[in-house]
């Protein structure tokens, strides 16, 4: 996984998986990768970093 948290997300979903935030608080956000089918769960990582936070806003997911 790249050290930048944005750049893993963008390459994620940009090869056809999907990603989901599966917890937020007000300065951290943790993030499951899933497989294209959105089934099983691959990988997962928290964050602090505040452009992953911009990034994110209020989606949920790549799906929305």
């Amino acid at each position: 996984m790249s050290t930048d948290p944005v750049e893993t997300l963008r390459r994620w979903a940009d090869s056809g998986a999907i990603w989901r935030v599966l917890a937020r608080r007000a300065d951290s956000v943790t993030v499951g990768l899933f497989e294209c089918t959105g089934g099983q769960e691959v990988d997962r990582f928290t964050s602090t970093d505040p452009a992953l936070l911009r990034f994110l806003g209020d989606r949920t997911s790549s799906d929305s």
